[in-house]
């Protein structure tokens, strides 16, 4: 009988046959290190693994601050993976520039960015305040304001219903909603305690959603909301426990068809909020120190405290929950209704914690029962000395792939493939492909577009010394890279 090679089999063959002559080639001493061929492997299989030419082996190396100039071209800003290619699209975004989304969901001409800058009045007594969510064109790189007078503004999408969530990044950070966000502009935070703005009609301040430090946020189409608290273990009192991961569950699921007029149909109205626990166990709520991976359940907290009541209740904290996005790829036939969503942890490269990314899947989303462990929680993704401090991170549409982007001056991105049909639950691997040559600065809000083909990067922190401020503000470059090739 013939036996007919499919083409996973034929790969997997020319793989192990491709291992075999690296082998042959290596002397005695490398026999030994299997991982490292591993590495080599992966660095010469990128083009079929990741649809790069030759990814990077070493970072870029420090500079001479202050290294940013108003005449620099794209090119000397990052050092990049063979095979990509990069370009400006604005010079002229705002000074720590750092979550995007694009606007509208589908055809976008905009990116929708957050501005994590402290609340401050820029101009003396004007009420003139910090630029805190802008619109960058697409096409031409045209900046504009549309709120301003956040604290720390992080976490940012575009929902379902046609409206953007931005959010801040501090201990008693709200999140706010923008109905309209191509014409809004120049709009105030008045109050933020109170959320009182200036424009009511199309911003409203959320006080449903969790009072936190938010960065990373999953929103599934009928408003169920992931997100979680970016908290350094041992904040405030020694032992307190590290930063939650919430679900928010309207009251009123969103079900339509189209944008909404007016920002009273929003799901995020009202509802109820949930902290992820963790369980030792399968057959109850057996939590605590240690209990980071596995089943979990959620218990309810309070909105305006989830902080508090997920460390007095047992929710699992976790070193500095940063970004969070939910894998656009995954499927269970068995289980439809399941998401997959994933995080990274930044941990303190300092203390030897190299930071990780952790994935969950909720097979039920709609439920939220502390006596129901609806969640599997595992770690996908581990940290070493050269690739940590992991802090933004992006699926990249059609292949899958993880991008994670490094919290630090220098920092790097590494492309991640998806698990294979390995014993193991990880990443198969990750390559270098970026790195920031500015030592002042860092990579963040990296996103790709829906093709998979172009990304966005803002290049955060840079000593801007040489550079001249554009609206009585400090300034960002947000990067467009091109050359990722999608087709294997």
């Amino acid at each position: 009988m013939k036996t007919k090679f499919t083409r996973p089999l034929v790969t997997l063959v020319a793989f192990i046959g491709f291992c075999t002559a690296v082998y042959a080639s290596d002397d005695d001493k490398h026999w030994k290190d299997f991982g490292k061929t591993i590495e080599r492997a992966l660095h010469a299989k990128s083009d079929r693994l990741f649809g790069i030419r030759r990814p990077l082996r070493e970072s870029a190396p420090e500079s001479t601050v202050p290294y940013r100039t108003s005449t620099q071209a794209a090119g000397d800003q990052v050092l990049l993976a063979k095979g990509l290619k990069v370009e400006y699209l604005t010079r002229a975004a705002g000074n720590a520039t750092d979550m995007m989304a694009f606007f509208p969901a589908h055809n976008p001409t905009h990116l929708i960015t957050c501005v994590e800058g402290d609340r401050e009045e820029i101009v003396p007594n004007s009420n003139k305040f910090n630029p805190s969510v802008q619109r960058i064109n697409l096409q031409s790189g045209g900046v504009e304001t549309i709120l301003r007078g956040m604290e720390g503004c992080d976490g940012i999408r575009t929902t379902a219903w046609g409206t953007i969530l931005a959010t801040e990044e501090t201990s008693d950070g709200g999140a706010y909603e923008i109905l309209n966000p191509l014409t809004v502009t120049n709009q105030r935070i008045i109050d933020r305690s109170t959320g009182a703005v200036t424009d009511t009609l199309n911003i409203a301040k959320r006080t449903a959603l969790p009072t936190m430090a938010w960065e990373g946020i999953s929103i599934l189409p009928n408003g169920i909301l992931y997100a979680g608290d970016e908290l350094r273990p041992g904040t405030g009192v020694a032992d307190a426990d590290g930063g939650a991961i919430f679900k928010f569950v309207p009251s009123n699921l969103f079900n339509g068809n189209s944008p909404i007029s007016n920002l009273g149909e929003s799901p995020f109205v009202s509802g109820f909020v949930y902290a992820m626990q963790v369980s030792c166990v399968s057959n109850t709520q057996q939590f605590g120190q240690g209990c980071e991976i596995g089943n979990a359940a959620w218990i309810i907290v309070n909105a305006a405290t989830v902080r508090a009541d997920a460390n007095s209740k047992g929710a699992t904290g976790y070193y500095r929950p940063e970004d969070l996005h939910g894998d656009p790829l995954y499927k269970d036939a068995t289980k439809p209704d399941a998401v997959r969503f994933c995080w990274t942890n930044t941990g303190n490269e300092g203390g030897q914690n190299f930071s990780e990314v952790v994935c969950a899947v909720d097979s039920e989303p709609l439920t939220a029962d502390a006596t129901k462990r609806t969640v599997v929680a595992n770690r996908f993704i581990e940290g070493d000395k050269d690739f940590n401090s992991f802090d933004n991170l992006d699926f990249q549409p059609r292949t899958g792939n993880l991008y994670v982007i490094e919290d630090h001056p220098n920092g790097d991105i590494f492309a991640c493939l998806r698990d294979g049909a390995d014993r193991d639950i990880k990443s198969d691997g990750c390559v270098k492909i970026l790195s920031v040559k500015d030592s002042s600065a860092e990579p963040t809000g990296f996103i790709f577009s829906a093709d998979g083909k172009t990304a966005y990067l803002s290049i955060q922190h840079s000593d801007d010394t040489n550079m001249p401020k554009v609206d009585d503000y400090g300034t960002d470059d947000v990067l467009i890279i091109t050359g990722f090739d999608i087709r294997h």
